[in-house]
């Protein structure tokens, strides 16, 4: 990736004209069965595009209850684009239709237009759970009877079109746009791309344009991305073996218990409560040994595997997991 940051062809974004990018846009937009893409700093910025492109301020959003939208993006759903999440309960993060359908409001002057859903696939929170094409085409059919535009928040689209053996694009069809991010599983350095309708991609370089977000010789971002397309992809089922690895491992450590045991992609959900340390606690003391991991408090601990774990790592976790759990919690 570096050599190809190094030596990229460039040119100047703002105005279309840097090629590295123009190729990303368009492998992406092909590999996602589009018209168009996107290039954008982040995935936060393109899941906040969509709603400055298709909503109003007042609007309301479909969102899933623990839905990355809602927790991790600064609240830009409402104070960017003045758009009011209306949070349903998923089951493991998917989103069921006849749930949904039950937290639709009917049309009347006092409750706000819903003119969007937004889908995460692999949902975070749920520890990296998948939404299926058949789920999909459900929720697609939700949002054509009541007029709503579909966007996905996937990030990590492409560990849920690996942990299913399909395309990526099948995974998009039904989908108005998608993001998907280049950093995470396919370790660029950082980038998302956004996909769509060619009229879609033109709304949403005019909003790109207004957060910030266009850049100039973005060409040597753009070829870390294409690396991280033709290499990176084919490499995120050996993440989710790993995955499954450590979820097993985990699970045979004395008050330790992993919410998933069956793992479908990249995510390990550690349940600790039984320690009597919180979730910020223990992942304090895991940094103390130089692991990583992410709190979701009050009780879970959240893992993710990538290109640089493997089993000896997994071996150091999970000795670092038995030692902590053994020690009894100052409470």
């Amino acid at each position: 990736m570096r050599d190809a940051m190094r030596d990229a062809r460039l040119g100047d974004d703002m105005i279309g004209a840097d090629p590295t990018v123009n190729q990303l846009e368009a492998e992406v937009a092909a590999l996602l069965g589009k018209q168009a893409a996107l290039f954008v700093p982040s995935g936060t910025m393109g899941n906040l595009i969509p709603l400055l492109v298709l909503c109003r301020p007042g609007d309301e959003a479909i969102v899933e209850s623990e839905a990355h939208v809602v927790y991790y993006e600064a609240g830009g759903i409402a104070a960017l684009a003045g758009v009011i999440p209306r949070a349903v309960p998923g089951r493991a993060g998917v989103l069921q239709p006849s749930v949904v359908e039950e937290y639709l409001r009917s049309p009347d002057q006092h409750f706000p237009r819903t003119t969007i859903m937004l889908l995460e696939n692999t949902h975070n929170r749920a520890g990296g759970t998948v939404t299926t094409p058949d789920e999909m085409a459900g929720l697609r059919e939700v949002c054509d009877r009541h007029k709503l535009s579909l966007h996905v928040d996937g990030a990590r689209l492409f560990n849920a079109a690996t942990a299913l053996k399909i395309p990526a694009k099948d995974l998009a069809e039904h989908a108005d746009s998608v993001t998907v991010c280049l950093s995470k599983g396919l370790s660029a350095p950082a980038g998302s791309m956004l996909v769509g309708s060619a009229e879609y991609i033109a709304g949403a370089r005019r909003a790109r344009k207004l957060l910030g977000g266009s850049m100039r010789q973005a060409g040597v971002l753009a070829a870390a991305g294409l690396i991280a397309i033709h290499q990176q992809i084919q490499l995120l089922g050996d993440d989710h073996v790993r995955a499954a690895e450590l979820a097993a491992e985990l699970d045979c450590i004395d008050r330790i218990v992993v919410d998933n045991p069956s793992i479908r992609t990249n995510m390990v959900m550690m349940n600790i409560a039984a320690t009597g340390f919180r979730a910020n606690e223990f992942v304090a003391r895991l940094a103390e040994l130089g692991i990583i991991a992410s709190p979701l408090p009050p009780w879970t601990v959240r893992f993710v595997t990538h290109r640089h774990i493997g089993s000896k790592e997994i071996r150091r976790l999970t000795a670092a997991v038995s030692q902590i759990g053994s020690i009894e919690a100052a409470h």
